[in-house]
């Protein structure tokens, strides 16, 4: 196949052979990787002649498209409601000759996912309501100051594994987010979002960054508290079988930075230990089969996939690092008679990782109910990454979903001028389709399940993903489409459906006119104080958008305290992660960005006098607060005034990513005299901020 074919090929398959650059300038996709990308697509010949697929999806009150090809004019149809009911209709041909249900409007066909029956098939329509569940719909009431007014809703951002609690593990876990959610209540905070709690690998603790997981079907089990299984008398017995265990834990809870591998290795022993004491309760034991049942294969796939992982290590001594596609080709079809047979003779070993999928569950949900108990009207936000191992669990039980061979990353810009490779893979949006969108619909439901919102990072990934060849540079990629409007639609559908918020992490370069179409269907973009400018004065607060999340800082930049001292710059310059500038560069520029934001502080009537040495805390989050915007979420660290930030980007081991722990527990976390005046301040800002009008 010549060029021009593999680029006209490319095209059709939703691979973009352009792409422009953060200067401006269109840049064109090499050969080598359309014709890598097209393999890993592994579309069959004939592939854009789509007849009727699994499912359609189309916005309540208008028309849903068919394919050109998959109907007649005239055909008679019978849509059967979820509810029971049905409507008989007949197509009827648009000027772009695709087809429309005549009937499709708000008045009788409400948002759901109905049977649409036509010319001998079937498939399935979702009607999405116009918007997704909103910040105004979960907080009606919660949100009235004295006068009745409407008042700003606000919350915490944290790092689950960096809390602490009394009679802790080394790692937070989720009754410490229990108590934390439970203390940011009562200072007045609707939400608490959450890092990723998505399942990892626990037989390779060392990969713990929780935005490159194993499965984001599934939860992370080293987040479980001991105590909460059985109880603190079976917890005791427990410990009493492994003398010296007191002493370890008390070891790793006193360390500032937490050890992964060891702390993996006692809870898990420990936790092996409940669960045989646990299969003596035959009514526990009742529930724990109605879990297993009701996680079908999905679980089973990834129990499985856990017990063959640490087997697979023993026996060929870490060999395989984690990753199926290193196994011995036997193993690596989930469906083989190979693994079923693993799976007989490793019986007990498979119920205990199902076992710790269902206690962290338990968990994640009492963590939210204590949330909504204690007054917050939205309570936890779940953070979906972007995307999973592609060795992981969930790749290997969805081997025909996935994309082999390709990596999700960034294309260059000025803060990664080689690009970027995250290494992480990606559902194919073709494969996506053929199964009428379920590995989509099965990762929302997971994440919404047992919160009150989502946060989607990275998206734009719903439009478009910047992939990468294996083995290639990380500039030597390309953008491949997805179905934006379905997986818009799909979101909206389950969001109001969970009672979900939705907020989309659409920081950085996008494309003209996308934040937009995600706030008209009340997609919360996220505005973060530091790229809030136009040149180099930091916009007033009523000028910062209105349907959006504003937020002083994320986990991967600095905060407030440290972006004052320049602790950014100070781990960049150490690290030689400056390029050409340098660090005195960086520090000058600083101080003329903390000049404007002091200004901007003066002017919005926030602060006066002469610039502080100390940074201005209390006053940014006033300023943030002040904003119109939907929900202000202020990282953790920002309330209690930390100087370091969670994530360096860029960095794996060089810098403590994700290993930070806080020092005060949970429970009193909020309560010291400093962090106190902090959320008071925040807290009377959003009472007199502007509000957002409609049902943002």
């Amino acid at each position: 196949m010549n060029d021009e074919a593999i680029r006209t090929q490319a095209e059709t398959a939703g691979i973009a052979t352009r792409w422009r650059d953060v200067f401006g300038t269109e840049r064109e996709v090499g050969v080598d990787t359309l014709r890598a990308m097209l393999k890993a697509l592994e579309l069959p010949a004939g592939f854009a002649n789509v007849t009727l697929p699994p499912m359609l999806t189309c916005w309540s009150g208008e028309a849903a498209l068919l394919p050109p090809g998959s109907w007649q004019d005239r055909q008679s149809y019978r849509l059967t409601l979820e509810s029971g009911g049905a409507i008989d209709g007949q197509l009827s041909r648009t000027a772009d000759g695709g087809a429309k249900t005549e009937v499709l409007s708000p008045e009788n066909i409400p948002p759901g996912y109905h049977r649409l029956e036509t010319g001998g098939r079937e498939t399935t329509l979702a009607v999405a309501p116009r918007r997704c569940y909103s910040v105004a719909d979960a907080v009606p009431e919660n949100g009235r100051d004295a006068s009745g007014g409407r008042r700003g809703a606000w919350g915490l951002a944290a790092q689950l594994y960096s809390l602490r609690r009394a009679n802790g593990w080394g790692v937070g876990d989720f009754t410490a987010l229990e108590q934390l959610a439970q203390s940011a209540a009562s200072h007045g905070a609707s939400a608490l979002a959450i890092s990723p709690v998505h399942a990892m690998f626990s037989a390779d603790p060392q990969r713990f960054s929780p935005y490159g997981p194993s499965s984001r079907l599934f939860l992370n089990v080293l987040h479980i508290d001991p105590a909460r299984v059985l109880g603190d008398d079976a917890l005791a017995q427990a410990m009493r079988a492994f003398p010296g265990s007191e002493a370890a834990v008390a070891r790793l809870e006193a360390r500032p930075l937490i050890d992964w591998p060891a702390a993996c290795k006692l809870k898990l022993t420990l936790l092996r230990q409940l669960f045989e004491t646990f299969s003596q309760d035959a009514l526990a034991q009742q529930a724990f089969d109605a879990f297993r049942a009701e996680g079908g294969e999905a679980l089973q796939d990834h129990a499985r996939y856990e017990a063959l992982d640490a087997w697979l290590r023993q026996q060929q001594g870490n060999a395989n690092q984690g990753d199926w596609r290193r196994w011995p080709v036997a193993y690596r079809d989930p469906r083989a008679a190979t693994v079923q047979a693993f799976a007989t003779t490793h019986a007990r070993e498979v119920a205990f990782h199902q076992f710790l999928q269902w206690q962290a569950a338990k968990a994640l949900h009492a963590a939210q109910a204590a949330a909504k108990d204690a007054g917050m009207a939205i309570g936890l936000v779940a953070d979906l990454a972007v995307g999973a191992d592609p060795g992981g669990s969930q790749a290997w039980g969805l081997q025909t979903a996935m994309l082999n061979g390709l990596t999700v990353g960034a294309p260059p810009d000025l803060l990664a001028p080689q690009g970027q490779d995250w290494g992480l893979g990606a559902l194919s949006p073709h494969a996506m389709q053929a199964l009428g969108f379920a590995p989509w619909l099965a990762m929302l439901r997971a994440n919404m399940r047992a919160s009150g919102g989502i946060r989607i990072d990275h998206v734009l990934g719903l439009m478009r993903l910047w992939l990468v060849p294996e083995g290639s540079k990380s500039s030597a990629g390309a953008y491949l489409h997805y179905p934006l409007d379905d997986l818009l639609r799909l979101t909206a559908l389950e969001s109001v459906r969970h009672q979900a918020i939705v907020i989309g992490e659409d920081l950085g370069t996008v494309p003209p006119g996308f934040s937009e179409r995600l706030a008209a269907m009340g997609v919360l973009g996220i505005r973060a104080l530091w790229f809030q400018r136009e040149g180099n004065a930091f916009l007033p607060p009523e000028s910062w958008p209105a349907d959006a999340m504003a937020t002083t800082s994320t986990h991967d930049l600095a905060t407030i305290a440290g972006w004052w001292v320049g602790r950014d710059i100070d781990w960049r310059e150490r690290l030689d992660l400056l390029g050409d500038s340098t660090g005195a560069d960086q520090h000058r520029t600083r101080e003329s960005e903390k000049t404007a934001l002091w200004a901007a502080l003066q002017d919005a009537g926030l602060a006066e006098g002469d610039q502080p040495a100390d940074a201005p805390v209390e006053e940014t989050l006033a300023f943030v607060g002040s904003t119109p915007a939907a929900l202000v979420m202020v990282p953790l660290e920002d309330a209690i005034g930390l100087v370091e930030q969670p994530n360096l980007p860029g960095t794996v081991d060089v810098h403590p990513n994700w290993q930070q722990r806080l020092r005060e527990n949970a429970r009193t976390l909020l309560d010291t005299p400093a962090t106190r005046r902090r959320l008071k301040v925040l807290d009377k800002a959003r009472a007199t901020a502007p509000q957002p009008k409609g049902d943002t």
